[in-house]
């Protein structure tokens, strides 16, 4: 019997330390388990993460930290957890609210509705295949399943209430909160706050009552004042009271201040004023001047530019029983004495609009999501396909990576050890065969990388938002008047170009590749971040259709020119502009127009100083540069290189497009002048080198996928270019023209006089002008041999003055073999 109970004794001592080896083995393999998921300690880590994201989705942080707490707990204590029923159900009931939540919010983004568990058995699949951590997959398979039972019945935002449900009764369960202590404790916390805010409630309260009576009573006081400005001399006793009262009046002494006010008002009539004040006067003297029974003393204060007005509302204090009569008197002598001839009207600056709103974002409207997780499930199917591909034509690659663009996918492609690049670029037909694409580029080498790229089109293809693309710039592009955003590269960061810096872009592509909604995208960017006194806009529309709805908006220095002959007269006069701007440089001391600016504000903060006028940016927009070319190709070509030649440092930017780039339209003279290009979808490998100088282009897909080489760039960009729509454009110029009128430069504007060579650019008339318009007066006829006969000149020389005569309206058109039309008549003085 003894030897019995010892053996039974020895049994449960060695099940006991056998249990707690096992504890203690069971709480390090947790332990473990937490710190190589959170780590990413190799494949082994990442496949580890991976299982655990399998199961709980995003929040596997945090279920590797439930892990390390159990684990912790059963090696120091040699047994497992016992939390109870109660508690458990709390961990696993707010656990699962958390993971619903994520599977909401990520199927939602993915713009999935159904086969919820079946896409992120998918999404996972791959990420196990590649080895990867990188793509989001909600609440894991838990909280797919979750989802998926839930949101046939309460739909998406159903779902997430239950979320939240969920996990504040789980928080509850966990502490052993009842909702009844949760409710007292409210009541008790809003008491005390209740309590010891009671005083300084009450004495706020007080507060704005007594604002509110002052602000009732100056008010009053106001229309009191206003009904006295419209009759003066009306004897009713309100106004002129008996003469007893006004002299018992104890009041005197705000008279003085009155007086003292009006005398140092009326020494600077012009005085600035704050724009509350203004504002308010304004609206004052609108009324004023809206009356049509006004007396000449009320025209005699509307010429003091305000003072009198201001003085009305300053004079809140002033009594009843003072004598309006007196005080116009005083005001008519001391207006008397003011030289207006002092101040000079000419040398103030243009006021800015202090009222004018830049468009707000939600003007925009979004695009709505793609589905792209079936080209999200063929990257690792391509990425064997591309390897094998290699493998079959002796060419030892590795894909390192693939990034998922919203057109294309790019897979980085790194070459083994001796393997030449002229291989793998040579070999992008057979990829193209093998991987059934319509087209893909080889990007040989990646700018920065020992890569090279192999971008594939995507099968469901991803539109770019213009509101995604100005919402998502960075700080310093938001911050820039002149900084674009063009749209989103294969890595999904925003592309945005600085006119600044380009300084002129050239953008060509054939029809329909989406250079006009590249334009669009541009124009409305700087109306929605800039103001009018800072960024004008100069237009030019031959095609008269793609621009002519911003006609009306006030950043435009001259209407929107639809004439290819004005257009050229338009580009003249720009670089007329360009040189007067030089000229107020060198007199000003400064190189550029940011120096001048800032010199001008430097100067127009001395009050004593000459007034200067603050120069804004012009952005000249040629929308089809092939039309221009063919009507007046040489004007045009020597216009636009003398502005990319010099017009920078003036704070003058163009802006070249055309749907035709050939070396007629784009010449050597042009393409040395404009260094930043934009490329869009083009029919040959000539045009792409015409726009780029490099292939490319003819690769492209359309619909707004360009390449895009900015200044100092060895090679191009990929970009999918922001969507505008012409809804969005009209809502955003309806905005602008809301805010403020247009106002155009006279001295900008093209006329058709101009244009047909009668300006200021005309060549000086020949010696024999006059005397050939005497005679042709004469005779009654008109011809270039003639002339020829007469003063023994040349015919090149003859003609002009011939071809001068016509442009004047001296002679008529050329009728072949007969003499000109004269259609002076003989009695009339050949002045011309």
């Amino acid at each position: 019997m003894p030897k019995s109970k010892k053996r039974k004794k020895r049994r449960k001592t060695t099940k006991k330390q056998t249990q707690d080896m096992t504890n203690v083995l069971i709480g390090i393999v947790l332990v473990l388990i937490s710190l190589f998921s959170c780590l990413h300690f190799g494949i082994f880590s990442r496949q580890l993460v991976n299982c655990l994201r399998f199961l709980v989705g995003n929040t596997y942080y945090l279920a590797s930290f439930i892990l390390a707490i159990y684990g912790l707990v059963m090696i120091i204590y040699n047994q497992k957890p016992n939390l109870g029923i109660k508690r458990t159900c709390g961990v696993l009931l707010a656990y699962g609210g958390i993971m619903l939540w994520q599977s909401g919010n990520f199927f939602t983004n993915l713009m999935i509705n159904h086969g919820f568990v079946n896409s992120f058995v998918n999404i996972i699949d791959d990420e196990f295949r590649r080895g990867q951590n990188t793509v989001s997959v909600g609440g894991g398979i838990i909280g797919s399943v979750l989802y998926q039972i839930v949101f046939p019945i309460f739909g998406h935002f159903g779902a997430l209430t239950l979320a939240v449900v969920g996990m504040i009764c789980g928080v509850l369960m966990i502490f052993n909160v009842k909702f009844a202590d949760i409710v007292r404790i409210f009541q008790k916390f809003s008491q005390l706050f209740i309590q010891k805010n009671k005083a300084a409630g009450s004495a706020l309260s007080d507060k704005i009552q007594d604002t509110y009576s002052d602000f009732v009573e100056k008010r009053e006081q106001r229309k009191d004042n206003r009904e006295k400005l419209k009759d003066p001399y009306n004897s009713n006793d309100e106004f002129f009271p008996n003469t007893e009262d006004f002299q018992n009046s104890s009041k005197k002494e705000d008279l003085s201040d009155v007086s003292k006010n009006e005398s140092e008002l009326i020494d600077d009539p012009f005085q600035p004023v704050p724009i509350e004040d203004s504002n308010e006067r304004h609206n004052e003297q609108s009324e004023l001047s809206s009356n049509s029974q006004l007396p000449k003393e009320n025209a005699l204060e509307e010429s003091t530019g305000g003072a009198i007005i201001q003085h009305q509302n300053n004079g809140g204090n002033l009594p009843r029983s003072h004598s309006f009569e007196d005080e116009d008197n005083k005001i008519r002598q001391e207006l008397s004495g003011i030289n207006h001839g002092d101040f000079d009207q000419n040398n103030t600056p243009k006021k800015s609009n202090k009222t004018y709103v830049l468009p707000p974002l939600n003007l925009l409207a979004p695009i709505q999501n793609v589905d792209q997780s079936q080209d999200k499930q063929l990257i690792q199917h391509n990425t064997q396909v591309l390897e094998s591909t290699f493998k079959s034509f002796g060419v030892d690659v590795n894909v390192k990576k693939a990034v998922l663009g919203p057109t294309v996918t790019r897979y980085e492609v790194q070459p083994a050890v001796g393997v030449k690049v002229s291989r793998i670029v040579n070999l992008a037909d057979d990829l193209a065969l093998a991987l059934a694409a319509k087209d893909i580029r080889i990007e040989a080498p990646i700018p920065g990388k020992p890569l090279i790229g192999i971008e594939v089109p995507n099968r469901t293809t991803s539109a770019v938002s213009f509101k995604d693309a100005m919402l998502h710039q960075d700080r310093k592009a938001k911050a820039s008047d002149l900084t674009v955003p063009l749209g989103k590269n294969v890595s999904g960061d925003i592309i945005s170009a600085d006119l600044r810096k380009m300084p002129h872009l050239l953008i060509a592509g054939s029809t329909g590749s989406g250079k006009s909604v590249a334009i669009n995208t541009i124009i409305t960017s700087i109306l929605m971040k800039s103001h009018p006194e800072d960024v004008k806009l100069v237009l030019i529309d031959p095609k008269m259709v793609e621009l002519s709805v911003y006609n009306g908006i006030p950043h435009l220095l001259i209407p929107v020119v639809t004439d290819a002959k004005l257009a050229a007269n338009a580009l003249r006069k720009t670089v007329k502009e360009m040189e007067r701007r030089y000229k107020l440089f060198a007199a000003s001391g400064v190189r550029n127009i940011t120096e001048y600016n800032q010199k001008v504000e430097t100067n127009n903060q001395d009050k004593d100083n000459p007034v200067m006028e603050k120069l804004p940016y012009i952005v000249v927009i040629v929308d089809e540069l092939s039309d221009l070319m063919m009507v007046a190709g040489h004007d045009v070509e020597d216009a636009i290189v003398r502005l990319a030649q010099m017009a920078r440092a003036a704070g003058i930017h163009m802006i070249l497009a055309t749907q035709r780039p050939s070396v007629d339209v784009i010449t050597g003279l042009i393409k040395a002048n404009v260094p930043s290009r934009i490329a869009f979808a083009v029919s040959s490998g000539v045009d792409s080198r015409t726009i780029l100088d490099q292939v490319g282009a003819e690769k492209l897909l359309g619909r707004g996928d360009m390449l895009f080489l900015p200044i100092g760039a060895s090679k191009p960009e990929r970009v999918q270019g922001a969507f505008i729509s012409v809804d969005e454009v009209e809502k955003v110029v309806d905005w602008v023209k809301q805010q403020q009128e247009a106002e155009y430069d006279e001295n900008m504007i093209p006329s058709q006089q101009d244009a047909n060579g009668s300006g200021d650019d005309e060549e000086p008339e020949d010696e024999f002008y006059d005397q050939a318009v005497e005679l042709v007066r004469k005779q009654q006829s008109a011809s270039v041999s003639m002339l020829q006969r007469r003063f023994r000149i040349g015919y090149n020389r003859a003609a002009r003055i011939v071809d001068t005569m016509e442009a004047k309206g001296i002679v008529g058109p050329s009728e072949g073999s007969k003499p000109r039309q004269v259609l002076l008549p003989p009695e009339e003085s050949g002045d011309s």
